[in-house]
């Protein structure tokens, strides 16, 4: 399989490519009918699976080629597990199983050992978000012994609660999990969004309050810290370094952000039986969301799109923002008739901009140009396949919960072992035996280096 250039250095191929093949290749879309809309996201799929390792040899199961990250994947497969619930279809059903399955990690809490050192509250979150989508649409459970999979978001919601950091900022989740890892000092939006979304679904899911109190102290701490501001056009912000007590936000908005803040209140409105100020708060993001991020109705990522300096994970947000909003269409059914016009606009845009590549159907970045724009990628494809799918988001049963025909086993309890449970100081417990063996390995290495040295001098 041909491995696809990174976007900069094959632009001038691509659009030679375009050009011969736009007059042959299209795709065609019909946004009232369900056959012509699971066609086009079958098509977009195969796209995307370009970039799969898992089926590859040598490659690992879960992962796409580089240069997408962990994260990513976790992102993609949310999207082609709806795609498996809204297109009832099971052409991937076994390749996500094997996906969500092989990436879950020794304590089922989603840091795998692949991940160890480099994950952050973010990444787990994203999948946390992404398997609680299984959860919700009854997606198969493991039958190998290991645990369902609503017992692996109870163990991502553990984890990531319990590293809450009331000593900075007042509380909140820091970006990276382990203190080595750049970003440590910085409390973004998304890791904590992922966390008020996840205990929202959860709470909603289990009936358990508790998990709603959470969400609560979550979405409260992003109002106070300044991350969300609530008004009429709500701004959603990236976030600050606690070395200035969160005081020095970064006021960039990005797509994922508002959409995942914005999905976890939807949520919260729906748990709690259409309370009012759920009901403002998620008009005010919305709000927010149609003024900053679309364009004549189609959708674009405001902070990078019209400038072309989107980078890899900027070209995958409009993916789980368009999930967001039809969820929170079904979870706020108040905001349908907005969201619903938004999806179409930009679902029969999307379509038109998938007419590229040798296979005629290789979707771009910017819709608005109505024809592929020379970008390709697998954010690329994932968020045509997202707002596209969403079109169907009303013709499927709403996202189950355990009173209502939900099936997957939990606990309650899951995660609370973890390795990784809490590392906020960093507490290494170094024996006087790993001392010793970290010892002996710096002597080996040391000897090794002058050895070298030796042998070139003579």
């Amino acid at each position: 399989m041909i491995v696809k250039a990174s976007m900069k250095t094959a632009l001038p191929l691509c659009f030679t490519l375009l050009s011969f093949f736009k007059a042959t290749h299209a795709m065609d879309l019909d946004t009232t009918d369900a056959t012509s809309i699971c066609d086009a996201t079958a098509l977009i799929q195969d796209g995307m699976l370009d970039y799969y390792e898992g089926t590859r040899y040598g490659g690992a199961v879960g992962m796409f080629q580089n240069p997408y990250y962990w994260w990513h994947a976790g992102e993609a497969f949310g999207g082609m597990v709806e795609n498996w619930f809204l297109c009832q279809n099971e052409t991937y059903k076994v390749l996500l199983y094997d996906a969500l399955l092989a990436q879950t990690g020794a304590d089922y809490d989603y840091i795998p050992a692949n991940q160890t050192m480099v994950e952050g509250n973010d990444d787990q979150g994203i999948w946390g978000i992404t398997v609680m989508g299984a959860v919700e649409r009854n997606f198969t459970d493991p039958d190998n012994g290991a645990p369902g999979w609503l017992a692996m978001v109870q163990a991502v919601f553990n984890t990531m609660y319990s590293r809450w950091d009331s000593e900075n900022c007042g509380g909140g989740l820091r970006w990276q999990i382990f203190t080595w890892n750049s970003g440590y000092n910085y409390k973004n939006t998304v890791s904590n969004a992922c966390l008020f979304q996840i205990a929202a679904r959860l709470g909603r899911y289990t009936g358990n309050t508790t998990y709603l109190d959470v969400a609560e102290q979550v979405f409260d701490w992003l109002v106070d810290v300044g991350y969300v501001v609530l008004n009429d056009t709500a701004n959603v912000y990236d976030g600050a370094e606690i070395d200035t007590n969160c005081t020095d936000i970064t006021k960039i908005e990005w797509t994922y952000n508002h959409g995942i803040v914005l999905g976890g209140m939807a949520y919260m409105y729906n748990a709690t039986n259409g309370t009012s100020t759920w009901k403002t708060g998620v008009q005010q993001v919305l709000n927010g969301a149609a003024s900053y991020f679309f364009k004549d109705g189609i959708m674009y990522e405001s902070a990078c799109q019209d400038y072309s300096t989107c980078n890899t994970d900027q070209r995958t947000f409009k993916s789980i923002f368009s999930r967001m909003l039809g969820l929170t269409s079904v979870m706020a059914p108040f905001t349908s008739d907005t969201i619903d016009a938004l999806i179409k606009t930009s679902a029969e845009a999307a379509a038109k901009s998938c007419d590229g590549g040798t296979d005629g159907h290789t979707c771009g970045l910017d819709w608005e140009k109505q024809t592929n724009d020379g970008y390709y990628g697998l954010g690329e494809q994932m968020s045509a396949l997202e707002v596209i799918q969403n079109l169907l988001i009303h013709d499927r049963p709403a996202p189950y919960k355990e009173d209502n025909g939900g099936t997957s086993k939990g606990d309650a309890n899951a995660g609370m072992n973890s390795s990784t449970t809490s590392v906020l100081q960093n507490n290494l417990n170094i024996t006087k035996g790993d001392r010793a063996g970290a010892a002996i390995i710096t002597a080996v290495i040391l000897s090794v280096l002058i050895g070298g040295a030796v042998w070139m001098l003579f």
